[in-house]
C-alpha cells in the first residue's frame, strides 16, 4: 500500500466519522457553549456583588440566596460533569459505538444540563432535593449509562 493510498483511506475515515458523528459533535459543541456561557455569566454577576470584588474568590458567607454563589455553583458543577462524558463520547466515537445511540445519550445530557442551568440560576433553594436536582440526576444517569453500555460494547470487541 502506497502513502497515498494510506492517506486516502485515513481521509475516508475521517470525513467519514464527522458525518456519521455529526449530532453527536454537534450536541458537545451545544454543551461546551452552555459551560462557556455559565462562566460568562458567573464572571459577570461576581464582578457587580456588593461589596467588592476580589479576583477567584467567592465570599463563604453567601448562600442559595446569592446569584453569585447559585452562578458560580451551576459554572463549577458543569465543570464537575463534563469529564466523565467528554471522555467516554470520545473513545465512543473512536471505537465504532453506534452514533444513533450516542447522539441521543449526549443530545439527552446538554438538554438536561441547560434545564439544570436555568433552574439553578431561578430557583434559591437550600431543599434538596429541589426540581433542578432532578435534571442534575437526568445528566448524572446519562453519563452512568454511558459507561455501562461502552464497557459492554468495549468488552464485546475483546471477545
Amino acid at each position: 500500500m502506497s502513502i497515498i493510498d494510506t492517506t486516502n483511506q485515513i481521509n475516508y475515515r475521517g470525513s467519514k466519522m464527522l458525518v456519521d458523528y455529526q449530532s453527536v459533535f454537534l450536541g458537545l459543541w451545544l454543551i461546551l457553549t452552555t459551560i462557556i456561557v455559565q462562566a460568562m455569566v458567573a464572571i459577570r454577576v461576581h464582578r457587580r456583588q456588593k461589596g467588592g470584588y476580589k479576583v477567584g474568590v467567592i465570599k463563604p458567607e453567601l448562600g442559595q440566596s446569592s446569584i453569585v454563589f447559585r452562578a458560580h455553583r451551576t459554572f463549577q458543577n458543569s465543570l464537575e460533569n463534563i469529564t466523565p462524558l467528554l471522555g467516554m463520547v470520545i473513545i465512543a466515537a473512536l471505537i465504532g459505538y453506534s452514533s444513533f445511540k450516542l447522539s441521543i445519550i449526549v443530545w439527552v445530557y446538554a438538554i438536561a444540563r441547560i434545564i439544570h442551568m436555568i433552574l439553578y440560576y431561578k430557583i434559591a433553594t437550600d431543599k434538596n432535593p429541589s426540581p433542578r436536582s432532578i435534571f442534575w440526576a437526568i445528566g448524572f444517569l446519562t453519563n452512568f449509562y454511558l459507561m455501562i453500555d461502552l464497557g459492554i460494547f468495549l468488552l464485546s470487541k475483546m471477545t
